[in-house]
C-alpha cells in the first residue's frame, strides 16, 4: 500500500513539474515581446570586450618596435660592444625605432655583471638624435628595479625550462619594459635593455582618446569607464570626468595583465530606461524560475529518495525472507527428526528421551517466537495493534519481568544489575507493549555481547517523563549506522563485529519503537563502537511531580489525581 502511494505521489509530482516548465517556457517567450533582453547583453558583452581592444592596442604598440627581434643573432652583441662601443646594426636600428615613438622617454642598455643599483654603475644610453650609444651614470632609480626584475625572470627561465627564445620581455608595472638578451648558444645572459616609459604620454594621449572614441558621452552610452591605479587609489582616465568614481558602481574590472599590472579598467553600466524595464522584467523572470527550480529540485530529489528507499527496502525484504525461510526450517527440521526417532522407537532411554523432548520444546519456543515477532509486525503494519492503557510504575513492571527471566538472562551467563531512582511515577502503559520492548532490548544485549557479559536497567525520571534505560558492554553500533537501525528488516553488516555471525531479521528494534510510539513515548540510542550501547525509553508521567501546593492544599491525593486523569485517557 505504501508503495502504491509513494509511486502515485511521484507521478502527481511529476507533472507538477512539467506543467511548472511549461507555464515558465511560456512566460519566457511572451517576454521576448516586451524587452530586447539579447541585445542588451549583447551590448554589454560587446562594451566590455572593448577594454581588451584597448588593452591590445596599447600591448602591440608597446611591442611594435621588437618586432623581428628573435631573428637577431645575440652571440654578436658583446664582441661588437667591446670593438665599437655600440650594439650590432640591426640591434640599433630597433632602439631607433624605438625612440621615435613617444610611448618610451629613454632607452638604456645594461651588460650582464653591471650592477644599475650601485651607484657608481656605468650603463649605457642611446641617443636619438646621434643615433649611438653612449656611457652614463647618471639614469633613472627605475633601471635599478627593472633590471633587477628581467634579470632573476630570465635566470628563471633558462634554469628551470628548455627555453628556445633569444630574448625574455618583462614589464616593471608602468615604469618601464625591460628585455634580457640571450646567448643561446651558451644558454646565458649577455645584457639588458630598458625602455623608460612615458607615463604621461600613455595615460593622457593614448588611452584617454580611445576611452571617448569607444565610449563617448556616458549619457547616451550609459557607460563610463576609469582608469584606475589601485595602489594609490587614483582615477588616471575617464571617458566623462563629470562622472565621479565610486566603487559601488563599478558592474565590470578589467586588469591590464602584466604590463600594467597595477592599472585596471573600472566599468559601470548606468541605469536607463530601457535597462529598467528589461530589469523589473528579469526580476521578476527569476523569481518565478526559482520557485519553479526549487521545486522541480525537490520533486527529483524526493522521487531519487523514495525510489533509493524502496530499493533498499526491497533488497532488506528478499534478505530478511531468505532468513526467515532459513530459520523457519532450522527448528521444524530439529522437531522433526527428533519425533521421527521417537516414532519410529530408535529412542527408549528415558534420558535420551528426555533429551528430544527439550530440543522439540526448546525449538517450539524459538519457532513460536518468531511468529509471534511476524505477528507484531503485521498488527502494526495494519493498524489493529489493541493496547489496553492502565497506570503502571515502570519499576513494577521491570520487577515482573526480571522475576520471570532473570534466570534465563543469568543462565548465558550474564550479570544484572539494577538501578530504580524512580518508584512512584505512573504512566499510562500498555503491560504487552513494555513486555514486548523490554524483552527486545534484553535479547539484543545478549545477542550483540561478546566478552564482557553485563546488562544494566534504570528507572529514573524528570519533571514530565519517566525514563527506561537497558545498557549493554556489548560490541556497540557504528555511528552511521544508528540512524536506520529501527528501521524495519536493516541490520549492521560489519565484518569486524559479531552483527554478520549473531541471527536475526532486523525486526526487534522497528517493533520496539512501533510500540513505545503507540504508548506516547519516544526512544533513543547512545552507542560506542566496542564499549556497548544504551537505549533509553521515555514515557510521559501520568501525574507531574505528583501534586503542587495548591492541589495539597485542595485536599488532593496523587490517587485521586491519576484517577482522574487516567479517566479523562480512557475517555
Amino acid at each position: 500500500m505504501n508503495l502504491l502511494r509513494n509511486r502515485g505521489l511521484r507521478w502527481i509530482l511529476l507533472m507538477i513539474g512539467l506543467a511548472a516548465i511549461i507555464a515558465l517556457t511560456g512566460m519566457n517567450v511572451l517576454s521576448l515581446y516586451d524587452l530586447r533582453d539579447q541585445m542588451v547583453e549583447g551590448e554589454r558583452e560587446r562594451r566590455i570586450s572593448q577594454l581588451d581592444e584597448i588593452s591590445q592596442t596599447i600591448l602591440n604598440d608597446l611591442r611594435a618596435p621588437l618586432s623581428g627581434f628573435y631573428k637577431l643573432e645575440m652571440e654578436t652583441v658583446e664582441p661588437h660592444l667591446e670593438q665599437t662601443g655600440q650594439l650590432p646594426p640591426k640591434l640599433q636600428e630597433m632602439l631607433h625605432k624605438a625612440s621615435q615613438t613617444a610611448y618610451f622617454n629613454g632607452i638604456y642598455y645594461t651588460p650582464e655583471g653591471t650592477n644599475p643599483c650601485d651607484s657608481n654603475s656605468t650603463v649605457y644610453q642611446y641617443n636619438k638624435q646621434d643615433r649611438e650609444l653612449f656611457t652614463t651614470n647618471s639614469y633613472p632609480n627605475l633601471l635599478c628595479d627593472g633590471v633587477g626584475l628581467v634579470r632573476t625572470k630570465t635566470k628563471i627561465q633558462l634554469n628551470d625550462f628548455d627555453y628556445r627564445w633569444n630574448n625574455n620581455l618583462e614589464f616593471d608595472t608602468h615604469r618601464s619594459m625591460n628585455v634580457g638578451l640571450i646567448n643561446l648558444s651558451e644558454n646565458r645572459i649577455v645584457g639588458y635593455l630598458t625602455f623608460t616609459l612615458n607615463k604621461e604620454y600613455i595615460v593622457n594621449e593614448v588611452i584617454d582618446p580611445l576611452l571617448d572614441d569607444y565610449f563617448g558621452d556616458s549619457e547616451e552610452t550609459g557607460v563610463v569607464v576609469w582608469l584606475h591605479d589601485w595602489t594609490n587609489e587614483d582615477v588616471l582616465a575617464s571617458n566623462d570626468s563629470n562622472v565621479e568614481y565610486d566603487r559601488d558602481k563599478v558592474d565590470h574590472r578589467y586588469r591590464f595583465s602584466y604590463f600594467f599590472d597595477t592599472w585596471s579598467f573600472r566599468m559601470a553600466f548606468l541605469q536607463s530606461p530601457v535597462a529598467n524595464a528589461y530589469n523589473a522584467t528579469l526580476f521578476k523572470n527569476l523569481a518565478v524560475l526559482g520557485v519553479a527550480v526549487l521545486f522541480l529540485l525537490g520533486a527529483l530529489i524526493f522521487m531519487f529518495i523514495t525510489a533509493q528507499r524502496e530499493r533498499n527496502l526491497a533488497q532488506r525484504q528478499a534478505s530478511f525472507l531468505a532468513n526467515v525461510t532459513h530459520e523457519l526450517k532450522t527448528p521444524l527440521a530439529v522437531m522433526q527428526a527428533a519425533g521421527e526417532n521417537i516414532s519410529d522407537g530408535r529412542v527408549t532411554e528415558p534420558k535420551r528421551l528426555k533429551q528430544y523432548g527439550e530440543h522439540i520444546y526448546n525449538e517450539s519456543i524459538r519457532l513460536r517466537g518468531m511468529i509471534e515477532k511476524l505477528l507484531d509486525v503485521a498488527r502494526v503494519d495494519s493498524g489493529q495493534a489493541m493496547l489496553k492503557a492502565a497506570p503502571y510504575r515502570l519499576n513494577e513492571l521491570l520487577e515482573s519481568y526480571l522475576e520471570e527471566n532473570l534466570s534465563y538472562i543469568e543462565g548465558k551467563g550474564f550479570t544484572v544489575r539494577k538501578k530504580i531512582k524512580e518508584e512512584k511515577a505512573f504512566t499510562m502503559i500498555d503491560r504487552d507493549s513494555f513486555e514486548t520492548i523490554i524483552s527486545n532490548l534484553t535479547e539484543n544485549a545478549i545477542k550483540y555481547s561478546s566478552d564482557v557479559k553485563f546488562i544494566e536497567y534504570q528507572i529514573s525520571s524528570d519533571d514530565g517523563h519517566v525514563y527506561l534505560s537497558v545498557t549493554d558492554h556489548g560490541i556497540g553500533i557504528p555511528k552511521k549506522a544508528q540512524k536506520n537501525i529501527f528501521n524495519k528488516f536493516y541490520r549492521v553488516e560489519d565484518s569486524d563485529t559479531l552483527s554478520t555471525k549473531v541471527k536475526g531479521h532486523g525486526l526487534g528494534l522497528s517493533i520496539v519503537k512501533n510500540m513505545v510510539n503507540l504508548n506516547g513515548g519516544s526512544i533513543n540510542v547512545k552507542s560506542t563502537v566496542g564499549r556497548g550501547t544504551t537505549f533509553i525509553v521515555r514515557f510521559p508521567k501520568l501525574v507531574k511531580d505528583d501534586l503542587s501546593p495548591e492541589q495539597r492544599a485542595a485536599g488532593s491525593s496523587p490517587q485521586q489525581s491519576i484517577k482522574k486523569r487516567t479517566e479523562e485517557y480512557v475517555g
